[in-house]
């Protein structure tokens, strides 16, 4: 057995790291079967030896985050344990995150950043390529994170437009059968595209860009015969664009523009007579310069844990199938 003691003076660390009724600690205790006792200022935690070593790195990197100014969520301690337990440098993880610069402040006063190495390294792409593929399961901010960068852009005039599309595809259904005008048809389809300009120019704000053009939220179909020119555009579930589709949103781009496509290549709605323009573009366009694809994990998912477990157990069901059928062939 091995004991390692943390002397912390802030005791509202201590309150952080130990979590709303010891959530975290006892998140900690189960995961590496330690002992983790509290007295003042003091943190021991006790347990067999590589244990006890894992233990500590996680909550030296809660620490650092705390210093960093950053609050203790399950997300991220979910996250550093994840780190920790494939032998990653957690400490060099935190300091990568912790590092990253604030992209925009919401209506609310948050901040947004990247809260996960491969979120950072999305925002990073972002930056320095004209087409970005951000591809990974649901809740890893794909969408959230594109749209931050697009609203950064816009306020620092580095770009007149913001433009966010989505291929109208939905369980079967096309817009042709749905009631309503135009807006009505679409809105179910951008909602979350919406919900995230909301939260980061205020209602009011994004109506009037709207109402002026600066800001369009429109189906991928109404793209179609467009040069876009000084703007940030967004394909989000480009999952369930087709072939065609996708070659012709990648022809639009005009001078000084940036497009971001997003998508989760395990949730495509497509028949099964369509292939998926996003997993036939990411083949193509693999090496081509100033194009770059960004492929997040579990590890990225900033929504519940349930959220990761979820995505562990179809990513191991579907390996299983995938090598009974490399066997039956």
């Amino acid at each position: 057995m091995e004991e390692k003691i943390f002397n912390i003076d802030n005791t509202e660390y201590i309150s952080q790291i130990f979590g709303n009724f010891d959530a975290n600690i006892k998140k900690l205790e189960k995961t590496y079967d330690v002992k983790i006792v509290n007295r003042g200022c003091e943190v021991k935690i006790t347990g067999n030896t590589e244990n006890v070593q894992k233990t500590e790195k996680v909550i030296s990197s809660l620490i650092l985050l705390l210093e960093k100014g950053e609050n203790i969520t399950q997300q991220n301690l979910n996250y550093l344990v994840d780190v920790c337990n494939e032998g990653q440098d957690t400490i060099a993880k935190a300091k990568e995150v912790t590092n990253s610069d604030c992209i925009c402040i919401t209506t609310s006063g948050k901040p947004v950043k990247p809260k996960t190495v491969g979120q950072k390294k999305y925002i990073d792409s972002i930056k320095d390529n004209t087409i970005v593929f951000g591809i990974g399961p649901a809740g890893t901010g794909k969408t959230y994170l594109a749209v931050a960068m697009a609203v950064k852009a816009f306020k620092a005039q580095e770009i007149n437009r913001i433009i966010l599309t989505r291929p109208a595809v939905e369980a079967g259904e096309s817009l042709g059968f749905l009631p309503g005008d135009l807006q009505t048809k679409v809105d179910p389809y951008l909602r979350p595209l919406y919900d995230a300009l909301f939260e980061m120019l205020g209602e009011e704000s994004f109506q009037k860009h709207l109402e002026k053009g600066t800001i369009e939220v429109a189906p991928l179909a109404y793209m179609r015969g467009r040069s876009l020119n000084d703007s940030f555009i967004i394909l989000d579930e480009a999952q369930n664009t087709t072939r065609e589709q996708m070659k012709m949103f990648l022809t639009r781009l005009g001078f000084n523009s940036k497009a971001v496509v997003t998508g989760d290549i395990t949730q495509i709605d497509l028949p099964s007579t369509k292939k998926s323009g996003l997993i036939e573009a990411t083949r193509i366009l693999k090496g081509v310069e100033d194009i770059d694809i960004i492929k997040f994990s579990e590890k990225d998912v900033v929504r519940s844990k349930i959220v990761q477990d979820i995505i562990k157990a179809y990513d191991k069901y579907n390996d299983k199938k995938r090598k009974f059928n490399e066997i039956k062939k």
